[in-house]
């Protein structure tokens, strides 16, 4: 009996590959042209940059006094009651809704006493209140 031997086939036919990438090539090639390019219009620096507005800082020292700093105007603080401090964020806010509100507190103030500040100013709805912190130097 006859025993025929199989030899492994080693090369890859790559006629067929060549066929695809050069139909491929000639379709890209055609729509290229036809495609439009996307136009992108960038902002203009006169209409979205505006200055930022300088906050109100609340400050609530370790004897638990509030004080209200403009810093829009002069960096004079000056003590307040809590009545008068939602009294003056509130005139504040009403000729610029947009004005923001910082707490800074001592570092010897209970976080419990901040947090009354926020709440009262939370319920007499003023709006933008943040934290005022210190980075830490070094």
């Amino acid at each position: 009996m006859p025993r025929h031997s199989r030899r492994l086939m080693n090369e890859i036919n790559v006629v067929p590959y060549i066929d695809v990438m050069l139909v491929l090539l000639v379709i890209f090639m055609i729509t290229a042209p036809l495609i439009n390019p996307g136009q992108i219009e960038l902002p203009e620096i006169g209409k979205s940059l505006s200055a930022p507005i300088a906050p109100l800082e609340v400050g609530i020292k370790a004897d638990q006094t509030l004080l209200l700093r403009d810093l829009s105007q002069a960096q004079v603080e000056r003590a307040i009651s809590q009545q008068e401090l939602v009294q003056a964020i509130k005139a504040k806010q009403q000729q610029n809704p947009e004005q923001p509100v910082v707490i800074a507190a001592d570092k010897d103030v209970r976080y419990e006493e901040v947090l009354k500040v926020m709440d009262l100013l939370q319920q007499n709805q003023v709006k933008k209140v943040g934290l005022l912190a210190k980075p830490r130097s070094g």
